[in-house]
């Protein structure tokens, strides 16, 4: 289509999958609901951690690998599993802004939205995080992103959409999304030049 997609992959959900993983393993069964509960009421900013670190790429324990970073690096550990969730949901968000403060640094482009699609749209209380971390309305949907992204260009090679914009908005008129608008909070500034000491510290 003649486009150039200006890409920096940052780690997912990978953290919570593991984490959850690894209690099913020790026979506690917690819903993502049940998860995304637990953290919303746990302390805020207890620990930060680089969810990109090679400390949390592969399989195992991911709760006892995130206690360990936080060892590491002088933190207080995480021990309660809201804890652990909240601190993964606020280093990711945190990993987020710095990635889209760099991007638009490259660029010399202003990011004023974010739009997150895939599984990750429907937990509500990232995307809440992530518009106020980032102090940027968040967008969600559509959450089966890359089976309608397939769908469109079929629908566009075949000539059943005549451009790309057009599809883009086919999507857009048939997904439900949905808008989270930012609220400024000092701490995740505060949280913010923390991850950079962090990153900072890991690199050095």
């Amino acid at each position: 289509m003649g486009k150039i997609r200006f890409l920096k992959n940052v780690m997912g959900l990978w953290l919570l999958q593991e984490s959850r993983r690894q209690w099913q393993r020790e026979g506690k069964e917690y819903s993502w609901e049940d998860l995304l509960n637990l953290a919303e009421k746990a302390e805020p900013f207890w620990a930060i951690i680089d969810p990109d670190a090679t400390d949390f790429l592969g399989h195992g324990d991911m709760p006892a690998n995130i206690r360990a970073y936080c060892k590491r690096t002088g933190q207080t550990e995480p021990q309660d599993v809201g804890s652990i969730i909240r601190c993964c949901l606020e280093s990711l968000v945190l990993r987020y802004r710095w990635v889209i403060e760099a991007l638009e640094e490259l660029s010399g482009q202003t990011i004023t939205h974010i739009r997150i699609v895939g599984g990750g749209s429907q937990n509500r209380l990232l995307n809440q995080f992530t518009a106020d971390a980032c102090n940027r309305t968040v967008i969600t949907g559509p959450i089966e992103a890359t089976a309608l992204g397939n769908i469109m260009m079929q629908a566009i090679a075949t000539g059943h959409i005549d451009s790309l914009e057009n599809g883009r908005k086919a999507i857009a008129a048939s997904q439900m999304q949905e808008t989270f608008t930012p609220t400024p909070n000092a701490a995740w500034d505060e949280a913010l030049s923390r991850f950079k000491r962090l990153l900072a510290t890991a690199t050095s």
